[in-house]
């Protein structure tokens, strides 16, 4: 709306909090990152802007009653469901998806009562990305790094964890690894831990990355560093009385989760032994025949994420999990449009996916001047939806409604000494703001 001042933008979300990724994703030791909520924060603030929480799209109000109501509908709720591995075993008891457990280090609703089993000294993260870091950083870090606005319950589950290794494993080798610098380079830093890096994986690296993009020379430079250099002395020092550790594994692709003799918990995983075809982002794991297992109660799979149609009327790309379009306008839906993980699928950071919104927002902007949308037809927005989710029994929280919770927040978190301490239960952020 900043662009256009005639503009008016309602924003919807299913649950009572706004945020999204940015509450729900971002790991409690990156509190930093979080500060984009002053900007969302600023926007919701603007007399052109409202957010209605607790409305689920789809169920309480269909995409179709919407476009009655709007000249233009943005879709982009993102990816909210994990790619299944597919191989046996996967259902075990001890088995869970990243994004599972962090919903549960972050609060997510849907999460809270997941209470993950961290009796094992070993875990496995199936995966190499930021998220598969994440989780194995939480589990691995000092409690009073973890202690901004993680959830109680977790924090006490994380203090009493035995987890003392993780392994990432990946499919592909170092140079495909899909973590940024940052992250890694952080998981180097790690107080108490040491990295386990395989010289063997390393060398004869440093030839290969002479033409390689930057952002991906650099990662490689700093592993090869770490698993071939000797450390400095204050590195050497640390590494020496870490009491935790976490590793590499490259060129493994899970085939089976092995049960324990309960039938329930998992035991290990077996794994194909893989090499590479082709080279770079496009090389390809093809299995050698070689198979190896690996020790481990706690697996957590961490291979991606995936969105879901939202209801039939849209149109869907199962295959590829994103909404068909061309720079965000859906395909054959005027005045439909999609934005973010939605649009091009699951990859990148906030910043990504903050420039992708600008861009279907340029599209949206286009269409008005272009007169696709058609203007001259007067569109009610929110007053008529409003009559719609009270006639299903649906109550809309507001942002000055959130500011409340928000505020009981922040309240729980000073008694127990965090900057926050996160409303688990949608119905208890209800009954504070008396819905």
């Amino acid at each position: 709306s900043a662009h256009h001042r005639l503009a008016r933008v309602d924003i919807y979300e299913k649950l009572p909090v706004p945020f999204g990724l940015v509450r729900f994703g971002v790991a409690p030791d990156h509190p930093e990152v979080k500060n984009v909520i002053n900007t969302f924060t600023q926007t919701a603030h603007s007399d052109r802007c409202a957010y209605y929480g607790n409305v689920t799209i789809g169920k309480d109000v269909m995409v179709k009653e919407l476009q009655r109501a709007y000249h233009a509908v943005v879709l982009s709720y993102g990816a909210e469901d994990n790619q299944i591995l597919g191989i046996p075993g996967e259902n075990l008891s001890t088995v869970y998806s990243a994004r599972a457990f962090v919903g549960w280090y972050n609060g997510l609703p849907e999460n809270r009562d997941l209470k993950p089993d961290l009796s094992s000294e070993t875990a496995v993260v199936l995966g190499q990305g930021n998220v598969a870091l994440d989780v194995a950083r939480v589990l691995l870090s000092p409690l009073d790094i973890l202690r901004t606005d993680i959830t109680e319950g977790s924090l006490a589950a994380i203090a009493c964890s035995k987890v003392k290794r993780v392994w990432l494993v990946g499919r592909r080798g170092p140079l495909q690894v899909a973590f940024t610098i940052k992250e890694l380079r952080e998981m180097i830093n790690l107080p108490g831990t040491r990295p386990l890096l395989d010289p063997a994986d390393f060398t004869g690296l440093g030839d290969v990355i002479k033409d390689v993009p930057r952002p991906r020379k650099r990662l490689t430079e700093l592993m090869i560093k770490s698993a071939l250099e000797k450390p400095g002395e204050k590195e050497a020092a640390r590494w020496a009385s870490a009491t935790k550790e976490w590793g590499l594994k490259f060129q493994r692709s899970p085939l089976e989760v092995l049960p324990a003799a309960d039938g329930k918990q998992a035991r290990g995983i077996r794994m194909a032994v893989t090499r590479l075809e082709g080279s770079g982002e496009s090389a390809r794991a093809v299995p050698t025949g070689e198979v190896e297992e690996l020790e481990c109660r706690l697996i957590l799979s961490s291979i991606g994420y995936r969105s879901l149609p939202l209801d039939s009327s849209i149109p869907f790309d199962p295959k590829l999990g994103i909404i068909p379009n061309s720079l965000g306008r859906v395909q054959g839906a005027p005045g439909l449009y999609c934005s973010g993980w939605v649009k091009r699928g699951p990859t990148g950071v906030i910043i990504t996916t903050m420039n992708d919104s600008f861009d279907t927002a340029q599209s949206v902007l286009e269409d008005l001047q272009m007169g696709v949308l058609n203007l001259s037809n007067s569109k009610e927005g929110f007053k008529s939806v409003r009559s719609i989710l009270h006639s299903r029994g649906v109550h809309p929280v507001t942002f000055s409604d959130w500011e409340k919770i928000d505020a009981a927040e922040v309240a729980r978190g000073k008694l127990a000494g965090k900057p926050r301490e996160k409303i688990v239960d949608p119905q208890e952020m209800l009954q504070l703001i008396s819905h």
